[in-house]
């Protein structure tokens, strides 16, 4: 794997991936504050930014690779993603998820097609079982978060917000296994890059701290962002970028997706509206007259689950 992505690359995952995917709007946010915008990535194909760097990969695959089939795991939003590139690309998927991940998700996955194992009973087996899966089967890995095709793919993000919002200081993204904002840091290099991890599942924030990848027990309600460790790479990446990294409480994801809903007008998942949490609640130091960025990375989230956080007070 090399040591780091390049701006090159990511550069050269938007031609790759080329007209295939969406260019997800950028919003202002007033109620937000002064200077701040929503890059509404939950308007991406299935739902979330994951389909950016899955289909670069696809598309870098060898022959042989493709005819082997892929592979991947994940918590629901890479597995529809890698479901529906194989699709696009006619190749045959298997997505390693666990028991109590979102029904929602897994039926959308395998409505794009693709086969769907279950055996593993939480996120922090996943990824032994998906190692069993791809000795039995010999297919190739797609990884959601750890691999220089998949975060030079995340990084597309941050080359429209460069040429949409030119002014930017400050872009906030989400964080669960860290290849959403490597990419971004990567393609921003002089933007200033905050990571937000909920505090129940700070697989980056861990990772950075020790220099290497760190196992952690995730249990956001933010699903989306519970990964079981961050990815070497990502954390390679963050700490050569100097991307900062805040927590946020699961209260304050709650109210901020209320918030995004309401008034925004987005209808994003928990994990999605983890950069306007730490936003709203101060969390992020700004400089009067900064212009930031919050990425919206999704919007997979099931109707009973959303309706219970609407509904609190």
């Amino acid at each position: 794997m090399p040591e780091t992505v390049s701006l090159d690359d990511v550069r050269a995952a938007r031609v790759r991936i080329g007209g295939d995917l969406h260019r997800t709007p950028v919003f202002s946010s007033a109620t937000s504050g002064p200077g701040v915008f929503l890059k509404a990535e939950l308007f991406q194909r299935t739902g979330s930014f994951k389909p950016r760097g899955v289909l670069n990969k696809l598309r870098s695959l060898t022959e042989e690779e493709r005819a082997r089939g892929v592979i991947g795991a994940s918590a629901g939003n890479h597995a529809q993603a890698l479901a529906y590139c194989a699709r696009l690309e006619g190749l045959d998927a298997l997505l390693v998820m666990w028991s109590t991940a979102s029904p929602a998700k897994i039926e959308a996955t395998r409505g794009y097609g693709a086969d769907v194992d279950l055996e593993a009973s939480g996120p922090e087996t996943v990824f032994e079982r998906l190692r069993e899966l791809q000795e039995e089967t010999g297919r190739t890995l797609v990884h959601p978060f750890d691999d220089p095709l998949v975060v030079a793919g995340q990084g597309t993000v941050g080359l429209e917000i460069a040429e949409d919002v030119p002014e930017v200081h400050v872009a906030v993204v989400p964080v669960g296994g860290g290849g959403l904002v490597a990419g971004i840091a990567t393609a921003l290099p002089d933007t200033r890059i905050v990571g937000v991890e909920p505090s129940s599942s700070n697989a980056l924030s861990a990772g950075l701290a020790a220099g290497e990848p760190v196992p952690v027990a995730p249990r956001s309600i933010a699903d989306g962002l519970n990964a079981p460790f961050a990815g070497e790479l990502p954390i390679r990446v963050a700490k050569e970028r100097g991307v900062e990294v805040v927590l946020v409480e699961e209260e304050e994801i709650e109210d901020a997706m209320r918030f995004v809903y309401e008034r925004a007008k987005l209808a994003c998942e928990p994990a999605g509206a983890a950069a306007v949490a730490a936003l709203q609640v101060g969390k992020i130091p700004l400089e009067s007259g900064e212009t930031v960025v919050a990425v919206v990375s999704g919007g997979n989230v099931s109707g009973e689950t959303a309706a219970a956080i609407l509904a609190r007070p």
